[in-house]
């Protein structure tokens, strides 16, 4: 795999003993710091593949050096994407001639966002194999809550509505196929396949947990809706265990509160209350992601316990890793006493991780400011529901207008 440098830099790139192909880029003129990028997730596929940070260019032009690495598996394996970026960050050395860098950040998308977040927990510095003490770290689209809850909540939801309420899990795979999923399209949409917007009385219902379930009342959300069904509803059949990553059940749905008629945090309705009782609770195995003697968890987690700078961004209309995810990140870290190391930004956006050069940049180089001289950087409030209901909602942090979104004043 060729790779060819930019202007005034140079490169080095091949394959680790762990089987992860890697490149790693130095400008002339580095500054001593070295930059991690972690990639979001590939799918169920073999080949592995490598990608370079959005703001590759910005990061030469100021001096940083960066590396990536494919992870030396795919799937959702956030085990893998840590401790083989943690070794390229620690081979740094011997593969470039160069010296220990002075620092080291990480960056991430997605599923990377989950290894940029998951990597500056304190769990994870205390037992990861290959240990990196980041100096700060910026999640983007990542995935810092219970991603597997919000999906199997909006499965069990849609089900109940759809008049195929479930009694077990998982769902039997072809009963899904054959029944279940025709049946609640057909009882949830006028017609599903030509018009995803045009839902039923117990289809608009869905869609008002959907909002709930993925962060509130917000701008973009009703962009997004239509635009993931398709992929919420590849849940139908799953098993649980993170595409085997787990071999245990490891989802729980037993926390979640459905709503449709009531605001976040207000007395549910007589019909709201009717169906948190009635709904189907997925219990997981109490060891499904257990703590482990031999290195990092199956799944690593973001409990919010991080004693460096974090600065994160994500897409408002985002359903696939949407922006409850902020949400429980920020109760976490409030929990853990971290709050004052947390900041978040919101982006006007739907598309899954589209985030502007410049609007990366500019968050970049907050935190690096943060990191460096301490002037903690701006950020958006997560939680307040009022707050996030405003149309104007994302407007500080949002550079470019998206198509179909509101323009900001």
């Amino acid at each position: 795999m060729t790779f060819t440098p930019l202007t005034g830099a140079s490169v080095w790139y091949g394959v680790r003993p762990n089987g992860a192909g890697y490149r790693i880029e130095v400008p002339d003129n580095w500054n001593g710091v070295l930059v991690m990028y972690a990639h979001g997730y590939r799918g169920a596929v073999t080949e592995l593949t490598i990608t370079d940070p959005s703001i590759r260019q910005h990061l030469i032009d100021s001096g940083y050096a960066w590396a990536a690495s494919t992870y030396s598996k795919n799937w959702y394996d956030v085990r893998v994407g840590i401790e083989d970026t943690n070794e390229l960050a620690l081979a740094f050395e011997s593969i470039t001639g160069k010296s220990k860098p002075v620092k080291y950040y990480i960056i991430g998308h997605s599923m990377g966002g989950h290894v940029a977040a998951a990597a500056v927990e304190a769990e994870t510095i205390a037992t990861a194999r290959n240990v990196v003490h980041y100096a700060a770290s910026l999640p983007m689209c990542g995935v810092v809550g219970d991603l597997n809850k919000y999906f199997h909540g909006f499965i069990k939801a849609a089900q109940y509505f759809g008049g195929y309420p479930a009694y077990s899990f998982p769902n039997d795979a072809t009963a899904w196929t054959n029944a279940i999923f025709p049946g609640i399209k057909q009882s949830l949409w006028v017609d599903y396949a030509t018009d995803k917007n045009n839902l039923t009385t117990q289809g608009t219902k869905l869609k008002g947990v959907v909002m709930n379930l993925s962060g509130g009342d917000r701008p973009a959300f009703n962009n997004g809706f239509p635009l993931y069904l398709d992929l919420l509803f590849s849940y139908g059949p799953d098993d649980g265990m993170f595409g085997g990553i787990y071999n245990k059940v490891g989802v729980d749905t037993q926390s979640i509160v459905y709503r449709w008629e009531s605001a976040s945090g207000a007395e549910l309705t007589t019909a709201e209350q009717y169906l948190n009782n009635a709904i189907y609770r997925i219990v997981p195995a109490t060891d499904a992601n257990r703590q482990r003697y031999d290195g990092l968890r199956w799944v690593p987690l973001v409990w919010g316990n991080f004693n460096v700078p974090v600065l994160t961004l994500h897409n408002l209309g985002d359903l696939f890793v949407p922006f409850a995810m902020e949400q429980e990140y920020r109760q976490q870290a409030v929990a853990m006493g971290k709050g004052d190391k947390l900041v978040q930004r919101a982006i006007r956006a739907y598309i899954h991780c589209n985030f502007t050069v410049d609007e990366t940049v500019a968050a970049f180089n907050d935190l690096v400011a943060w990191e460096t001289v301490g002037t903690k950087p701006a950020g958006d409030d997560v939680l307040t529901s009022a707050t996030l209901a405003d149309p104007n909602y994302g407007c500080q942090f949002t550079l470019t207008k998206r198509l179909g979104v509101a323009a900001c004043p």
